[in-house]
């Protein structure tokens, strides 16, 4: 058996915890804890989120998009792969290696969609790019930390509280739409953006699309 090697580590900002690298037999997975986060073996999920955002939003000529979490990059290349060439779109990550790791370990992966022109990248907490972003978005797309409870950095529930939630929908513009990415049900967050103004559907999809552990995401149109 090939052995699992540690690549490299980063701190997450504000959290005494660390996100570990790993290469194994030719794939990359990313772990806090006991938790894997992300693998460059397991994607279909995170490109779902991107398809069943860009499905609901409906062709416009320059989308504006907003990708919060740049994980290892799939969602961010499918979304380009389904959006014009007029369409900018802007990644805000709050942990610099992870861009870093996607420029220089495993963006081959995801076919480097850091190199697209129509791509920004923003290190930061994409809560500030919601809050001064008002009007700004047709989509926006999430997959930070774990879903709606927060798993490597418990300040992101405030993405998904009532006043996070009321946030997402002044930064998005007529006919915008969220998506959110979980790994598990959440049925308070469900409730919560039901009670908003969105029309809301909710998709259970495959981790690897045909197979592996069921996912959630969240669509939800801005009315």
């Amino acid at each position: 058996m090939k052995p699992r090697e540690l690549i490299a580590t980063a701190n997450i900002p504000g959290q005494d915890q660390e996100l570990r690298c790993y290469h194994h037999d030719g794939a990359y997975a990313v772990w806090v804890g006991n938790t894997e986060l992300m693998s460059t073996r397991v994607f279909g999920s995170e490109e779902q989120l991107a398809e069943l955002a860009l499905e609901r939003l409906g062709p416009r000529k320059a989308p504006r998009v907003l990708v919060g979490g740049l994980g290892m990059g799939f969602t961010l290349r499918r979304a380009l792969q389904l959006l014009p060439e007029k369409a900018s779109v802007e990644v805000v990550e709050l942990v610099p290696e992870v861009v870093t790791w996607n420029r220089e370990i495993y963006g081959q992966c995801a076919g480097h969609p850091l190199q697209d022109p129509r791509v920004t990248v923003t290190l930061g907490d994409v809560r500030e790019a919601i809050e001064n972003g008002e009007g700004a978005y047709d989509a926006i797309l999430l997959d930070v930390d774990n879903g709606p409870e927060g798993l490597a950095r418990p300040g992101n529930d405030s993405l998904y509280n009532t006043p996070g939630l009321k946030a997402q929908h002044r930064a998005l513009k007529s006919g915008g739409v969220v998506a959110v990415w979980s790994s598990a049900d959440h049925p308070q967050f469900d409730q919560r953006l039901r009670r908003g103004r969105w029309a809301v559907s909710q998709h259970r999809v495959r981790a690897r699309r045909d197979k592996g552990p069921v996912r959630f995401i969240w669509v939800a149109l801005r009315t």
